[in-house]
């Protein structure tokens, strides 16, 4: 049962995760020339992901909390694919590429979370009865 408390907790945290980063990207890709301009170096690729799984973040954060089936794989489908983008960033980084140390950071973050939520997801639906929620 501490999983599953544990996971509500993740999950609130990833529908404020996933509301800052639509608003975050929102501003770096539509906002004025000065709001870009704050941003520094934008790593294209990385915001142009990050923006719309900023919206699957919010869905898999609500379908945790109301422990929907496929809430645990969608979990582990976000840390499967921000690993990646994580990869080439650090590729990008490595052929000389410009970007905020921030970035390193906020993917660091981003890849952790997703992974720590995918394993919280499994085991907690794992553990929960079965019939208790057939969605």
């Amino acid at each position: 049962m501490k999983s599953e408390r544990i996971l509500k907790w993740l999950a609130i945290v990833a529908i404020a995760f996933g509301a800052l980063t639509v608003f975050s990207g929102g501003r770096a890709l539509f906002g004025d020339m000065e709001a870009r301009a704050e941003l520094g170096n934008i790593v294209p690729f990385v915001l142009w992901f990050n923006f719309p799984a900023g919206f699957v973040y919010v869905l898999a954060g609500a379908a945790l909390l109301q422990a929907k089936r496929w809430a645990a794989p969608m979990a582990l489908f976000l840390a499967v694919t921000t690993v990646p983008v994580f990869l080439a960033f650090a590729a990008y980084i490595v052929a000389g590429g410009a970007y905020e140390a921030r970035t390193v950071g906020a993917l660091s973050l981003r890849s952790l979370f997703w992974i720590a939520v995918a394993l919280v997801a499994r085991r907690a639906m794992t553990m929960t009865p079965t019939g208790s929620n057939p969605t």
